[in-house]
């Protein structure tokens, strides 16, 4: 249920919050519910305007503070969602046989009229249907009867395996199609060769009708169902084109325009196929069962029996079909599916692998860390099929565009038929085929489907490369980003402290200061210890004797070692041991400063001192490049760590601008400061825990290396698996490749749906011409989005 929780910042006598929302995954998909928590906020005394950013996942509310209290907004949202979870039910379902845009438009329009059904979206290039109900009042199965009378087969959740129709049905509706097309493209020659090779216009005829009548049992049977649903889609219309070619005795161009429409639908069926698989690829090859080693033995379970904590074994080049723990073996894992990372890494006892990865040549037992249901790639499968579900703005305007282009243009072509028949009479057929022509025209399939295939093919291509996009809306959003912010640490730094420099003193060497540093820390458990004892393995310092240690919370710790008192720790610790410890600037360069200093000491005085830093990553220098040259036009580096250490990392990186010293609702702030100008469109990357107000408040939430963390996945809008900044320039590319595919598609099918208006009223182009426009220009937008598919690295 929705539960809203920000800070009230004081003003005068109103207040406007962008106030952070936590909702369920089924909020932003259903536009009934966000009205509802829009009227429901709206009707509150004192309440002066709310909005919904559902791509942000904010409430924007202006309220009189005088009558109304932020805890009194809070509550209404509360009991909004406990009654729309107890009186709501929201469910999602894979159509099957759904192979033409308007199909999508028919069942949505038919099941929104079932009583207890609030609210319904189809999507044609999902196949999923996303619907809202009242179970009181209806439950799924009466919806999956209403689906299957329009002539298409449901899956419904949890029910796939015991559903064995569901062959047939892809059976039916791909491989009878291409053998109706196949045997009517024969015909239609075998009539051609009649009537004007061998003069036999009776034959010819006949066999064209047979050619017709062969191509149209699909539109036909489509058709029955549309009438039956009180829609007009393509099958209708075309059906109807071709009887009145029949009627006024053109069997020729019958039985051509039903040959090219049952061609075009099965090519445009086949190509919507191709992106809709592109997700499902990443289950290819899943074990149905795996091994699995029970009191002692090895055991073939079912895959969806294995319980959490058993320990499965995996054998050399299978897939890893669980998330677990290594618990003994070593073996490369190469996890390309799931991040887009070719390199495979090497994996020993105690690390974690992830389902879904590809085991090299070892073998491996792992101890599964949950069911199947919730292991990483199942995650993966299901927000990219919720994403794609979602409907992008430009989707919204497409479909809008075509709910009334198409009653418009029957309307014109009825006006034609009458209005020409009556005004020439002699003429009758002329106007007739202007109208039927119309009629073929008359349905946008081309406009309706330009922005949905390009939407999933981009998010298709993204998952594949290790990048989760959470929608349209997010991608349009990707589209128009000029503002990049960025956290600091574990984001544009690898997240751990590393030693930098060492500084000696006296007769001291630098080694002499590592190797006693590196005895006492090799007892502590201080998060310094680790960066020490690394480095001093790394240059293969001598290690001591340590036969004492205390820790001094606080201030740092002392041993014995090699029979030597030795202290590490902070200036405080130094100075309560009477010494004099060294100025700040020890090892300032320039402008910069490290984040840390230990140092060293025995009984006698400093004998040292050693400076830590969190390494920039690698890739992050070429990163901001990256952006820049990708229209990025400022970036922005946000951190709670000191001014010394931000600047020293963005002037690095070549970042433009730096705030430090930040907590995370001043990150919050300063991101809506950067979006508060209308011109800039504002991302932020982070590590999705820490920095989740400031991914709330950007408009579009970016966070770094989701693979293991639930809580980056749900947070942020997008999501990069791997712990890669560099996949955050293709991120933005890809948003833009997808906006320019879009906007060319729109382009193209209201253009080519005008010209062909323009053609069939003016007798350009006849009802063969006006089924060639119509078919090619869908396929073509298909075509068009499924570039999207092509992987640019």
């Amino acid at each position: 249920m929705p539960c809203i929780g920000t800070t009230a910042t004081e003003h005068m006598e109103t207040q406007t919050l962008d106030i952070p929302v936590l909702w369920p995954n089924y909020f932003e998909d259903c536009e009934q519910c966000v009205k509802r928590l829009v009227e429901a906020l709206g009707c509150l005394d004192g309440m002066l305007s709310v909005h919904v950013h559902p791509d942000r996942r904010t409430v924007e509310v202006s309220y009189v503070k005088d009558l109304l209290t932020f805890e009194t907004i809070r509550q209404a949202a509360r009991d909004l969602g406990v009654t729309l979870a107890e009186r709501f039910k929201h469910d999602k379902v894979e159509l099957v046989g759904l192979d033409c845009p308007d199909c999508a438009a028919k069942i949505e329009k038919a099941i929104g009229r079932v009583p207890g059904v609030s609210w319904v979206s189809a999507n044609f290039a999902t196949s999923m249907l996303v619907v809202e109900y009242e179970p009181s009042l209806v439950n799924l199965d009466v919806i999956a009867k209403k689906v299957r009378q329009l002539g298409y087969e449901v899956v419904l959740p949890g029910r796939e395996q015991a559903w064995p129709s569901r062959a047939v049905a892809e059976v039916l509706s791909k491989n009878i199609r291409l053998l109706l097309t196949a045997a009517s493209g024969a015909f239609l020659i075998g009539g051609l060769l009649a009537q004007f090779v061998a003069g036999r216009a009776d034959v010819g005829n006949f066999i064209l009708i047979s050619s017709a009548l062969l191509s149209s049992v699909i539109p036909i049977r489509s058709a029955y169902y549309s009438v039956r649903a009180r829609t007009l889609d393509t099958n209708f219309l075309v059906v109807v084109a071709a009887a009145g070619a029949i009627w006024l005795g053109d069997y020729l161009e019958a039985a051509t325009v039903l040959f090219l429409f049952s061609l075009g639908s099965l090519l445009e069926a086949l190509s919507a196929d191709k992106a809709r698989r592109s997700i499902k690829s990443l289950l290819e090859e899943f074990p149905e069962s795996v091994l699995v080693i029970r009191n002692g033995q090895t055991q073939q379970v079912p895959l969806a029996d294995v319980e959490v904590g058993e320990t499965v074994l995996i054998r050399p080049g299978d897939k890893i079909p669980v998330d677990g723990t290594i618990v003994a073996g070593e073996s490369t894992v190469s996890e390309a599916a799931i991040t887009g990372e070719p390199t495979p890494k090497t994996k020993t006892k105690g690390d974690t692998v992830y389902a879904g990865s590809l085991n090299g040549d070892g073998a491996l037992e792992v101890r599964t860390s949950c069911r199947v249901e919730e292991n990483t790639v199942s995650k993966i499968i299901h927000l990219v099929e919720e994403a794609q579900a979602q409907k992008a703005t430009s989707q919204h305007f497409s479909e809008t565009v075509g709910r009334y282009y198409t009653p418009v243009v029957i309307t014109i072509a009825a006006i034609v038929a009458l209005v020409g028949g009556v005004a020439f009479p002699y003429a009758y057929g002329v106007w007739l085929k202007k109208a039927l022509t119309l009629l073929v025209v008359a349905c946008p399939c081309a406009l309706v489907v330009s922005v949905p295939v390009a939407v999933v093919c981009a998010i298709a291509n993204a998952a594949k490369s290790g990048v989760l996009i959470k929608g349209g809306v997010h991608l349009e959003a990707l589209a128009q980003i000029s503002v990049v912010a960025f956290d600091k640490t574990g984001t544009l730094t690898e997240g751990k402290l590393n030693v930098c420099e060492i500084a000696a003193f006296g007769e001291y060497t630098a080694v002499d200061v590592v190797a006693a540093a590196a005895a006492v820390e090799s007892r502590s458990g201080h998060p310094l210890a680790n960066a020490i004892i690394d480095y001093a393995k790394s240059i293969g310092v001598r290690e001591m004797h340590v036969s004492f240690f205390e820790a001094l919370p606080g201030k740092g710790a002392r041993a014995i070692a090699d029979g030597e008192v030795y202290y590490v720790g902070n200036k405080r610790l130094m100075t309560e041991l009477g010494f004099d410890p060294p100025e700040d600037n020890l090892f300032v360069t320039g402008d910069s400063k490290p984040h840390t200093v230990a140092y060293v000491a025995n009984e006698r005085g400093i004998i040292g001192a050693i400076a830590f830093a969190d390494s920039v990553r690698p890739t992050a220098k070429a990163t901001i490049a990256e952006l820049k040259s990708c229209g990025v036009r400022k970036t922005v580096l946000l951190t709670g760590d000191t001014a010394d250490a931000a600047r020293t990392v963005a002037h690095c990186l070549g970042i433009d601008e730096v705030y430090a010293e930040l907590l995370p609702e001043q990150k919050a702030k300063l991101i809506r400061q950067l979006s508060s100008s209308r011109s800039e469109k504002v991302a932020m990357v982070g590590d999705g825990i820490n920095d989740a107000p400031a991914l709330a408040a950007a408009h579009v939430g970016i966070a770094m290396g989701g693979l293991g963390s639930q809580s980056a996945i749900e947070v942020a809008d997008v999501t990069l698996m791997a712990d890669d900044i560099f996949m955050l320039p293709y991120t933005l590319r890809l948003g833009r490749r997808a906006r320019s595919v879009i906007v060319q598609n729109i382009v193209f099918s209201i253009g080519i749906a005008t010209l062909l208006i323009i053609g069939a009223l003016s007798q350009h182009v006849s009802l063969v011409g006006g089924v060639l426009g119509h078919e090619g220009s869908a396929l073509l937008v298909i075509a068009n989005g499924i570039r999207l598919l092509r992987r640019k690295r």
